[in-house]
């Protein structure tokens, strides 16, 4: 399983990683939470997702067989996805600035994003980083990694939804118009 695809995959996850962490240090101070369960639930999933992803190495049944055929074009699809997944994510989180938060809240003099990334899409971090696991799956090709993908997914399909009461809550009109007129996950474009 080690070939340069996957380590390239690991060196692509540890640097942005990296930049993601260091970026936390200056984010607004919480104004309004989400509920500690739904935290938890969110955090939760992530961390199994995460396990199935890169941690457990189980060689029992269906979970370790190839959902994709080992093949230099597969990998290099892989390492392409993840890289340009990540830096999706790193160019959202950049235009969001201050208003970023690990977990579902509004912050202190909270402004609603809908320019850079967020003109099309409502949650493009989220899609960014779906698209580099789905990248990163391919490069592992097991069915493990087809599974936290589809973790993850479930994960932030649920965070996200939580973070859109909120932010109908916080925002009212503005928001249900950016709701209008952009996608959940993947772009809207007008007809």
């Amino acid at each position: 399983m080690n070939s340069l695809a996957h380590t390239i995959v690991v060196v692509l996850w540890i640097t942005w990683l990296t930049a993601w962490c260091t970026a936390s240090f200056n984010i607004k101070r919480a104004r309004i939470r989400n509920a500690t369960l739904s935290n938890l639930i969110i955090i939760g999933m992530a961390i199994a997702a995460f396990l199935l992803m890169f941690v457990l190495d189980m060689h029992v049944g269906w979970m370790d067989r190839r959902f994709a055929p080992h093949s230099r074009v597969i990998e290099i699809t892989g390492v392409l996805g993840t890289a340009l997944g990540l830096t999706f994510t790193l160019w959202a989180r950049l235009h969001l600035g201050r208003n970023w938060s690990a977990s579902v809240r509004i912050g202190e003099e909270h402004e609603l994003i809908s320019s850079g990334p967020y003109a099309r899409i409502r949650h493009p971090i989220y899609t960014g980083v779906l698209f580099a696991f789905l990248g990163t799956a391919l490069v592992y090709g097991r069915w493990r990694s087809a599974a936290a993908l589809i973790l993850y997914a479930a994960q932030f399909a649920y965070k996200a939804r939580r973070e859109e009461v909120l932010l109908t809550r916080e925002f009212g009109l503005a928001f249900e118009e950016h709701r209008r007129r952009t996608g959940f996950f993947l772009p809207r474009f007008p007809l």
